[in-house]
């Protein structure tokens, strides 16, 4: 495979947000991709273990992140943009919470965008990042695109998660999602998910509402429509490289979804 991939990744965004909070892209990104809404996240669900999780393709308990303060890994494991860049592909980051610099090894990203939603707002960090992409997409098509919004998290934590304002978060989010989708679906395969979930105003338990997320597919390589079986955010680093040309660190526990679903469908 010689994919182009991108990842957009809205902060506890919970599957249920996607039809209760009304936003009309909902419906139709499920139509247009192969989806799952009861995907699993690892515990803690916690931001950063989860985003580690999903790059590095292996549990908290391996990779030893346990909390949003990184620390280096006792037992290194090669994450996906390193094994994208060895693969000789470029790597590009757009986002708002700044803990996520530590996702990728010095070296191997390309290009990387940041702007803190702590200090400008989430609303304004997010808008920064998801033009940024688009325009560095535009110029430059690199193999993989990193987008992450923040705001979602940022209204859970601060109103509650499934409020109104929560819910208006997630429309402002989907805006930026449809954007770069209907941009872009024709050149690359999109992958749209969250870390976590949430509930009250907070998140981190083993409960359903913290450990469930959303996860769309929408590619060549992917029939709409629902999935087979529990997909768990371990199993997209795998999933990338492959489609990428990219060959999966050893290391890696999840699985390839393209070759699962490929699977079930023979």
């Amino acid at each position: 495979m010689n994919r182009r991939v991108l990842l957009i990744l809205a902060d506890g965004f919970r599957p249920d947000a996607l039809s209760a909070c009304g936003h009309p892209f909902a419906e139709k990104l499920l139509d247009m991709g192969s989806f799952c809404l009861n995907a699993a996240t690892v515990y803690p669900s916690v931001t950063l273990p989860c985003h580690m999780s999903l790059f590095h393709s292996v549990s908290p308990d391996r990779h030893g992140i346990l909390t949003n303060t990184y620390v280096p890994l006792a037992r290194p494991v090669s994450g996906l943009c390193e094994q994208l860049a060895a693969a000789g592909k470029s790597c590009a980051f757009f986002y708002s919470w700044e803990e996520l610099r530590d996702l990728a090894r010095p070296g191997s990203l390309t290009f990387s965008f940041y702007a803190s939603g702590e200090k400008i707002s989430y609303e304004k960090a997010d808008q920064l990042a998801a033009e940024k992409a688009e325009m560095f997409m535009e110029a430059e098509r690199p193999e993989f695109v990193f987008v992450y919004l923040g705001l979602t998290d940022d209204a859970g934590h601060r109103f509650g998660w499934m409020g109104p304002e929560y819910l208006a978060a997630c429309r402002r989010s989907l805006d930026r999602v449809q954007r770069l989708v209907e941009r872009f679906r024709e050149e690359y395969t999109i992958f749209f998910t969250a870390d976590h979930g949430g509930h009250g105003r907070n998140h981190g338990s083993a409960e359903k509402s913290d450990m469930t997320v959303p996860l769309v597919i929408v590619g060549a390589d992917f029939t709409p429509g629902p999935m087979e079986g529990t997909p768990g955010i371990t199993d997209l680093a795998p999933t990338i490289a492959w489609l990428t040309g990219a060959k999966a660190a050893p290391e890696w526990e999840g699985k390839n979804l393209a070759a699962d679903l490929r699977n079930h469908s023979d």
